[in-house]
């Protein structure tokens, strides 16, 4: 799966949830580019994340997809549910100031990284421990092979 920098979603999601555009990618193009299967962009679409342009049975991606597929991955990349970026872009009102909507999102940031921040510490706490039993291990490994070799 592609990885999208915060800064590019940031960057890119304004002006593309601001004004349709008529560019649109067809789902090979749009899986490709982003580095996930058709059936996930299936799956977002069943899930109301993303909303494709119909033609026949040809699904079309706008810029505004796009960009929402962007916050999509970048919120799963973080570690948000499905549920929770829905929630943060369904808030998006295309002439509002979207207040709300960054109040949410920064809020559900803050306690997304207070948990990466305690995952963190037990990884190193786990990291630490397995290290030390290595130690060990490895200490009486080489204290065997000497008695063998003696």
């Amino acid at each position: 799966m592609k990885r999208v920098s915060a800064i590019e979603v940031m960057a890119n999601a304004s002006d593309a949830f601001a004004e349709p555009h008529d560019d649109y990618v067809r789902i090979g193009d749009m899986a490709k580019n982003f580095g996930v299967t058709l059936r996930t962009l299936r799956f977002y679409e069943d899930k109301g994340l993303i909303q494709p342009k119909r033609e026949g049975n040809t699904r079309l991606y706008s810029r505004r997809e796009r960009a929402r597929l962007q916050l999509i991955l970048l919120g799963r990349n973080v570690g948000f549910s499905l549920r929770e970026v829905k929630q943060m872009m369904d808030l998006y009102d295309p002439h509002g100031t979207n207040t709300k909507q960054l109040r949410v999102a920064f809020e559900k940031s803050e306690k997304q990284l207070s948990r990466l921040e305690r995952q963190r510490q037990q990884l190193d706490e786990a990291i630490a421990q397995l290290r030390e039993a290595m130690n060990v291990v490895r200490d009486a490994l080489e204290e065997r092979q000497k008695l063998s070799a003696a």
